[in-house]
């Protein structure tokens, strides 16, 4: 799921759940938000709606 936000939403924030994340987890979900790109493409329409929304 963080890949995939980051892929098609272009998502700035990931939550996690202190409580029901192992630490080693959090670490590896982290490194995959981190190192992955927006793909633009398809998902630029839906993103650019949201940016509207907001006042951008």
């Amino acid at each position: 799921m963080a890949r995939l936000c980051r892929q098609h939403n272009d998502a700035n924030m990931l939550a996690l759940g202190g409580r029901t994340t192992e630490l080693a987890d959090a670490l590896d979900i982290v490194k995959v938000y981190m190192e992955t790109e927006f793909e633009g493409g398809r998902h630029e329409r839906r993103v650019g709606m949201l940016n509207e929304m907001k006042g951008e």
